[in-house]
């Protein structure tokens, strides 16, 4: 018989478990330390329930709670422990300025070694955090595996990279924190984003399986990494900008692979 979670009620924005919360939403880099990770919104808890992935705690705000209305795919969530507070007090843990008030407490999963075949995507000391999101969901949408982030990125299990995932998380094999002989381990040809160096991503065969290598949005690639065997790849721009977001350069060249490996295995059909 299956047990069901405990229910708490919290009140108290000095409690230990909210002031752990506050700072697992709110502070970056707080989810290596704590080892756990919050998770905020409907869409992103739904697609860890969807997963059956394992739920340390699911926090509700009072007035879902209350309502009677909560989605029918929470009562299957695999989760130890229930807790309700107030709207008030769960607006005071969240980073959104409307937040929807429900949240899952995940254990962090555990760091990930390199798998050196699967298509992979390199971030070189990305900083931004909605660019380090985007970019996952692209990796996730045309069949790259794995994303490695190098020393420099942006916390891949961060508040805002989540937010800005949408769920791509648990569609991926994550690994960060990693140094150059991460990139050498791999398997497979590197192709390396430029502005203005190589051929144009168009006129350029794309190799599968391969590891896209994208730099740090203002100095690029890194000297070490550019000394690499690689192939440098740009993208047209006829209407004359300097230079794309690298979020949008990345949707643009994963895309392009994704469509020559579609053609490649299609092409006796």
């Amino acid at each position: 018989m299956n047990r069901q979670p405990r229910l708490d009620s919290i009140h108290s924005r000095d409690n230990a478990s909210v002031k752990l919360w506050r700072k697992l939403a709110q502070d970056n880099h707080a989810y290596r330390k704590q080892g756990q990770v919050w998770l905020e919104g409907e869409h992103l808890c739904e697609v860890v329930a969807q997963r059956g992935l394992p739920v340390d705690t699911v926090v509700l705000g009072h007035s879902l709670h209350a309502s009677g209305g909560l989605p029918h795919w929470l009562h299957g969530v695999a989760s130890r422990h229930t807790v309700v507070v107030p709207d008030a007090l769960f607006a005071d843990i969240s980073p959104m300025g409307s937040p929807v008030p429900l949240a899952f407490v995940l254990p962090l999963p555990a760091s990930e070694a390199v798998l050196p075949d699967q298509p992979t995507v390199v971030l070189d000391r990305l900083q931004d955090a909605g660019n380090v999101g985007a970019i996952l969901r692209a990796a996730a949408a045309f069949g790259f595996r794995q994303v490695l982030a190098l020393k420099g990125t942006a916390g891949l299990w961060s508040p805002k990279v989540l937010r800005a995932g949408m769920g791509a998380h648990f569609s991926l094999h994550l690994v960060e924190q990693q140094e150059l002989e991460a990139v050498q381990s791999l398997q497979m040809p590197l192709l390396l984003t430029s502005s203005h160096q190589g051929r144009y991503l168009h006129q350029q065969s794309l190799p599968w399986p391969c590891a896209w290598v994208l730099g740090h949005e203002g100095q690029g690639v890194a000297d070490a990494l550019a000394a690499l065997p690689h192939t440098a790849v740009r993208i047209a721009q006829p209407g004359g900008q300097e230079s794309l977001n690298v979020a949008s350069a990345a949707s643009i060249c994963l895309y392009a692979s994704a469509v020559a490996q579609w053609a490649a295995e299609n092409s006796h059909a």
